[in-house]
């Protein structure tokens, strides 16, 4: 029988364990033994045990000293404490010593076998159970995504498809990845479909919770759908942050580290397309659509492809908002835009005067600062080379943000609701697409405007009629056209230069599940 793994027990009264270790070697496991702390930090410098059982009381080294002894040099081993006293001030010490885990004398078989599986064999026994239940569940999810017909069909599909991708981020070595990165391109060809045969319908409809699975929350309807009614309500304080280019597993990432200092609830909306930020984030702060907010903001359409100078009246668009809608603020409104590290900084050191306001909007724009940057360096490709990386470098960032600081603080502050929701997600971009157009025709990578624009049935939507889909009508003959699955756009003019420079971007604009189906998060103190 092969050897599973190599045990360390260490017990002044290691002969009234032998039935034990018997056991142990039964079922393969090799055992060695000592009764005091020296002989057992000898025998592992000698040879490294993979997992060690340390008796508490012994006379001369006792456990505590054994085990700081052993964690000094080596601290990844998985060491089980093991005692007959139950006094609580020992478990925290042996807790804060970082044993793996505790168990209570007299010991019997069946803690000591699930103690050994747990550390020795615990990464192989999970692996095998996920692989069998994705096998399970890419099947329910194939038949599902045949079957899906509405907007909640959809957000379904999409958060088991984002809960495997984070799981499998745990267990890269099952060989699932690639199975499941075929399945969500199979689904993001069927949801570009889906988009296509309802977007038109959604625009030109009134938004109504007892219809969201078939007609979803928008862009323009997030505002006054989650933080207008808090504001009318009186009775709490509202930070609004909208995070620029976050997707669903990106906050995903986040809330794993905020979910002890509040109670967390997540609603989902669809953002409008395109699915950048001009057209999106100037929609939820205006609760319009892009050709409606354009007659009260004309220049919005007139300055160009800079989405900074695009997005630049959002403030005013949110106290117009406020106003359309009859809610009055006791204090002034704050609006604060979030693009470097030392403004963040400055801002997280203040927030807790912010929260003291009844209604302040903050825009943190780091998340797409990191998908254009990692687009642009070689070394933020190389070290997010795949979609499991990008998580991790997410995870990263947010763990030494201002954003995480801004959190951290206001969740001691008592009657404050901190709504948290993004204008649009980006995806992948891998594969190329030739499109048509004139000089005059914009340069967005997974969108276009402009006159004769044309690509693909295939790989874009082709919208004839902005008018029709509450998109501005640039001049009398703008089309546009934006790209579906993970499609992103190149001219023939150099056309393999331009398609190697751009592949394997995250990019945003177009109709994925990535960029489109969205979180809107409701935080509350505990």
């Amino acid at each position: 029988m092969a050897n599973k793994g190599n045990i360390l027990w260490v017990d002044d009264e290691i002969d009234l364990l032998k039935p034990h270790i018997m056991l142990l070697e039964q079922r393969g496991y090799s055992v060695r033994t000592a009764t005091n702390g020296s002989d057992a930090i000898a025998l592992h410098e000698e040879s490294p045990a993979d997992l060690i059982f340390l008796d508490e009381m012994m006379p001369g080294l006792g456990g505590l000293e054994t085990l700081n002894a052993i964690k000094s040099k080596s601290p990844a081993t998985p060491i089980v404490m093991v005692t007959k006293s139950e006094e609580e001030d020992l478990m925290e010490q042996a807790i804060g010593k970082k044993i793996s885990d505790y168990l209570t004398k007299p010991v019997n078989p069946t803690q000591v076998l699930l103690a050994v599986k747990k550390f020795l064999e615990g990464r192989q026994i999970l692996g095998e159970a996920i692989s069998r239940d994705y096998t399970q569940e890419f099947a329910r999810m194939a038949f599902n995504l045949q079957n899906a017909q509405t907007a909640q069909d959809w957000i379904d599909l999409y958060l088991k498809l984002v809960s495997w991708e984070m799981e499998l981020d745990e267990h890269g070595g099952l060989g699932l990845a690639q199975t499941l990165t075929d399945q969500k391109r199979e689904m993001n060809a069927e949801f570009g479909k889906f988009v296509e045969r309802n977007y038109k319908n959604w625009v030109n409809t009134i938004y109504s919770r007892d219809n969201a699975e078939n007609r979803p929350a928008l862009s323009p309807d997030v505002t006054e759908e989650w933080v207008l009614p808090v504001l009318k309500e009186g009775k709490q304080n509202v930070i609004f942050f909208v995070i620029d280019c976050m997707r669903l597993d990106q906050w995903r990432i986040m809330e794993r580290e905020i979910r002890d200092l509040f109670k967390i609830t997540t609603d989902y909306h669809f953002g409008i397309i395109p699915s950048a930020t001009p057209y999106a984030r100037n929609a939820i702060f205006s609760g319009q659509f892009p050709s409606e907010f354009g007659k009260t903001f004309p220049d919005t359409w007139t300055s160009g492809d800079d989405e900074h100078s695009q997005n630049k009246d959002e403030a005013l668009m949110l106290k117009m908002l406020l106003e359309r809608k009859k809610v009055k603020l006791k204090a002034d409104l704050k609006y604060i835009k979030i693009i470097d590290r030392d403004f963040g900084a400055g801002i997280a050191q203040n927030i807790t005067t912010y929260a003291r306001n009844q209604f302040t909007a903050i825009v943190v724009n780091f998340v797409d600062m990191l998908a254009h940057h990692r687009s642009d360096s070689p070394i933020l490709k190389e070290i997010a080379p795949d979609e499991s990386a990008y998580r991790s470098l997410t995870r990263s960032w947010f763990l030494h943000s201002s954003l995480l600081d801004m959190f951290q603080a206001i969740a001691r502050i008592p009657n404050l609701k901190i709504i948290i929701t993004t204008d649009h997600g980006s995806v992948r971009s891998l594969r190329g697409a030739k499109v048509l157009g004139d000089k005059e025709t914009s340069t967005s990578l997974r969108y276009k405007y402009g006159r004769n624009i044309k690509a693909e049935d295939k790989q874009a939507m082709f919208i004839k009629k902005p008018e029709e889909y509450k998109l501005p009508s640039r001049a009398v003959t703008t089309n546009y056209i934006i790209a579906k699955e993970d499609f992103y756009f190149v001219y023939p003019t150099e056309y393999h230069k331009y398609l190697n420079h751009y592949k394997d971007t995250f990019q945003h604009g177009g109709i994925s599940m990535e960029e489109l189906i969205l979180p809107v998060i409701t935080l509350e103190t505990k």
